[in-house]
């Protein structure tokens, strides 16, 4: 199950406060001043501050974030833990993710971290389309507003499939405007063609693994308020299962 980690900090602040500050203007000048506090007092007390720190650099600075799938490989693998810097596109409020500040807005080619209209939980893809733009995708290749997107073969290797299958990968750069990236196409699969006009406050989202990304072709758009962050670094790497963290995969965006 998943938790919704910003509501329970956000009620664990409040409810800490408020018996922090009812114990400070209700009883605490009436216990006997050599008297120690009540246990749940002291606990409030000394949690509040902490929690409220977590909370402001959770909220409005920077949020860790593990990727959970292969849909960006090869820029992010399975494991990878990642910086999302929450001011990039201006300050939300917690829970209410209302935007109180406006700082910036996604451009194309930054990898976003956002809630998807068909699930609750975060994603991680590529901005590939802007509000207004129109995109095609045929023949594995990209085109924004009538231009085809720059590529170019980098490698020809193999990779396993869930199903323990060796498919041939071929692995492209890509070039988006962003300087270039990294990407995987699947020779031996058929993908799916289409043609999508982006609306107002919205955002069209690709993983780099092309074959394997249930991404913006399948769901539609990433709207704007559902926004979370952009993606900077990559800061620890841990494999699935009982293995020690890495570092060795330490990079910025």
């Amino acid at each position: 199950m998943d938790i919704d980690f910003p509501l329970w900090l956000s009620w664990a602040v409040l409810i800490s406060g408020m018996i922090w500050l009812v114990d400070s203007l209700a009883f605490r000048a009436k216990r006997d001043p050599d008297a120690e506090d009540p246990v749940l007092v002291e606990y409030a007390r000394s949690f509040f501050p902490v929690l409220l720190l977590v909370l402001i650099l959770r909220s409005f600075l920077a949020e860790p974030y593990q990727i959970p799938s292969a849909s960006m490989v090869p820029t992010l693998e399975v494991g990878d833990f990642i910086l999302v810097n929450k001011y990039a596109y201006g300050l939300r409020l917690p829970v209410f993710k209302t935007k109180v500040l406006d700082v910036g807005k996604p451009a194309r080619g930054d990898v976003m971290v956002f809630v998807p209209p068909h699930d609750e939980r975060y994603f991680i893809k590529r901005v590939v389309g802007l509000p207004g733009d129109h995109i095609r995708y045929v023949n594995k290749a990209l085109y924004v507003n009538g231009e085809r997107m720059e590529y170019e073969l980098v490698a020809e290797h193999e990779s396993l499939s869930p199903s323990g299958r060796r498919w041939p990968v071929h692995e492209y750069s890509e070039d988006l405007g962003d300087g270039g990236h990294r990407l995987y196409r699947y020779p031996h699969k058929l993908d799916e063609a289409g043609e999508w006009t982006v609306p107002a406050d919205s955002y069209f989202m690709m993983g780099d693994n092309r074959g394997l990304s249930d991404d913006s072709r399948g769901w539609g758009f990433a709207e704007e308020k559902n926004i979370v962050g952009k993606a900077v670094a990559v800061w620890m790497h841990k494999e699935p299962g009982w293995h020690l963290p890495t570092f060795s995969r330490n990079t910025w965006f």
